[in-house]
């Protein structure tokens, strides 16, 4: 019975929990299935949160955007918050869709696919923004609740 309790309590989620939880994912205690990133880490994916930051509003100025379209894109990906109206899963999933990098590199791809310059503007604001996110702690959210992430449990 010890070893089974010791098992559940360090167990780490997958990607897998993260996009596609099951029923069985939902109704598993927060407190044992989901849990902040060790401080290392954590550390770690704060840092380069701040490296992506710094390069993405580099690579924005150096390709000359606008930094009045920039002030008013930079919050958009937030809008991914409202999900949590509909119910923690689905806000969860939206948010991480909008939260990782894998969306703004596949804009991005547009981009360079359609010889579009403006979604590669749109891309480095975007992927700024979630730097800028990594940076002070907001992480991928876990259907558990929005103050749950891989990053911390605020």
């Amino acid at each position: 019975m010890c070893c089974r309790y010791w098992e559940r309590r360090t167990r780490r989620p997958t990607v897998n929990t993260v996009f596609f939880s099951s029923a069985q994912s939902e109704q598993a205690d927060a407190g044992t299935l989901y849990g902040p990133t060790p401080g290392s880490v954590s550390m770690i994916l704060r840092t380069e949160g701040l490296i992506e930051l710094i390069l993405a509003v580099s690579a924005y100025r150096y390709f000359g955007g606008g930094w009045t379209s920039f002030a008013l894109l930079f919050l958009i990906p937030d809008l991914s918050m409202l999900g949590y109206l509909v119910n923690p899963r689905f806000g969860a999933r939206l948010y991480n869709i909008a939260h990782t990098y894998i969306s703004s590199t596949l804009l991005a791809l547009c981009g360079l696919a359609f010889a579009t310059p403006l979604f590669y503007s749109l891309t480095l604001i975007w992927a700024a923004h979630i730097g800028l996110d990594r940076m002070v702690g907001y992480g991928l959210k876990y259907p558990a609740g929005f103050k749950t992430t891989h990053l911390s449990s605020h």
